[in-house]
């Protein structure tokens, strides 16, 4: 696919659809890539050439935001229509961004082992992490904030403020629905919300009724985890406090991806 092609489906996406560049690049960037918001702005309006990569990342970072919406548009991967042999090594080049070549198995194992790769794992409290959530505690004034790490089967508490438990099981965790989302997820009141009304985190201690969590990528852009905040009271999350959540969870991604 030519590289006229991707600018106009990508300036066309994000138009349709009203995504903020912004979010675009939090996601591109979440996909490994390197360039500025204004590069990229660049780029969409047809004052700057990128490699077929490059191309790529952002073409997949929009489409992963399009998911949210009710736009149909989608923008099309530079190997669109290339031969089926080279499918292999634009999954390596890709990595998260080319998830849709594997099975959900596949694309799994691929995931654990981006979360293996950051050897952050069981591993101890550190400084870099926990002033992250303090920051979000003091700016969000709520009970609990995480940087937390979802493996096969549990949730690693990576930093913690707050009445939450080690280890809680994947399948419980608010975090297991979050990795599985393109950006924020906001529960205002989790007892009023079908997918979390009867889960044991609900309707037992921690008692949580306010949750909002952002995904936290890893090598190769995948998602191994999640910045959140939490209180035991339903509220609100304007779009400030939206922006403010994005902004953390970049500098928590910092850490991770150093």
């Amino acid at each position: 696919m030519d590289e006229r092609t991707q600018q106009d489906r990508t300036r066309a996406a994000l138009t349709q659809a009203a995504v903020p560049l912004g979010e675009l690049w939090v996601g591109y960037f979440g996909f490994g890539g390197a360039l500025s918001e204004s590069e990229i702005d660049a780029y969409i309006n047809g004052a700057l050439v990128l490699p077929a990569l490059e191309r790529d990342l952002l073409a997949a970072a929009a489409n992963e935001l399009l998911e949210n919406t009710s736009s149909a548009v989608r923008v099309p991967s530079s190997q669109d229509g290339e031969p089926q042999d080279s499918r292999d090594e634009v999954r390596k080049q890709l990595g998260a961004a080319g998830a849709f070549l594997l099975t959900p198995a596949e694309a799994e194992e691929e995931r654990l082992d981006a979360l293996t790769r950051t050897q952050l794992l069981d591993s101890p409290n550190e400084e870099r992490f926990d002033r992250i959530t303090r920051q979000a505690k003091e700016h969000f004034q709520v009970s609990t904030v995480i940087v937390s790490l979802i493996d096969d089967h549990r949730q690693f508490l990576k930093s913690l403020i707050g009445p939450l438990t080690q280890n809680v099981p994947r399948e419980i965790s608010f975090c297991n629905t979050t990795i599985r989302n393109a950006g924020l997820l906001v529960v205002n009141d989790a007892m009023t919300d079908e997918r979390f009304s009867k889960n044991l985190l609900v309707t037992g201690e921690p008692y949580i009724r306010f949750y909002a969590g952002y995904p936290l990528r890893g090598p190769g852009g995948w998602t191994i985890g999640t910045l959140c905040v939490i209180d035991q009271k339903p509220r609100g999350f304007t779009a400030e406090d939206e922006e403010a959540l994005r902004e953390l969870a970049k500098a928590a991604q910092h850490e991770i991806n150093p």
